[in-house]
């Protein structure tokens, strides 16, 4: 299942493939991707408090494409997008890079209630809705800060409760950057009433963890320094 999230060159785009990915936003605008809907809520200020629907089914035009690809590039407009690399291309001109690189992972969680994991995450555990997909939706994408979890329905649990909680089979780490931020973590989620699986603890190899089960039994790690 595809999540839309609109590729960019790591190291200095190129205007050709901005404009073209200005046209594949249109174009999935205009086939009514449902995805695209809370990409476009994102970055263009006019959908902000917008639901999907309201989204895809108003004026959306190339020029609008434009604008949001520009402020994804950090840009207030498409003009000053293209002065911005004008100008960068002039001071420093990159070789392409030998080697590809890996800008991030989705794990995906299997969920029996896409609704219901949703609003786990949202009331739980902070996170948002990045976008939902289906009617009734069966695919969905949370995020928080740099972390994102793509949420596949299915109508049953695919690894038995008991063996997943006997081997502890997580689904899913996330890590944090200090010891206090994963203490301010696990405080944040037990004042939201977070079932822990296991309680913040201080492990031997240097980490501080908690382990949360959200309402399908899936096991989510917390990580960050002891110290």
């Amino acid at each position: 299942m595809p999540t839309y999230d609109l590729i960019v060159e790591a190291h200095m785009p190129n205007l050709e493939n901005l404009k073209k990915q200005a046209k594949l936003i249109l174009r999935w605008h205009r086939e009514r991707h449902y995805p695209v809907a809370a990409q476009i809520r994102e970055h263009s200020p006019r959908f902000l408090n917008m639901p999907d629907s309201e989204i895809l089914a108003a004026s959306f035009k190339l020029s609008d494409a434009q604008e949001m690809v520009a402020r994804q590039q950090g840009f207030d407009s498409w003009q000053a997008l293209k002065t911005g690399l004008s100008t960068t291309s002039l001071k420093k001109v990159k070789s392409s890079p030998s080697k590809a690189t890996i800008v991030g992972a989705e794990p995906q969680l299997f969920v029996t209630d896409i609704k219901r994991s949703c609003e786990f995450f949202r009331a739980k555990l902070g996170f948002s809705l990045v976008f939902s997909y289906g009617r009734p939706p069966y695919y969905a994408q949370v995020g928080r800060d740099a972390a994102r979890l793509n949420l596949r329905c299915v109508e049953r649990p695919v690894i038995e409760s008991a063996v997943r909680d006997g081997e502890e089979l997580l689904s899913v780490s996330m890590t944090v950057a200090t010891a206090n931020e994963i203490k301010l973590l696990f405080l944040e989620f037990r004042s939201a009433g977070v079932a822990f699986h296991q309680t913040l603890e201080k492990q031997p190899w240097g980490a501080r963890n908690f382990v949360v089960k959200d309402p399908d039994g899936n096991l989510l790690l917390f990580a960050g320094p002891a110290n």
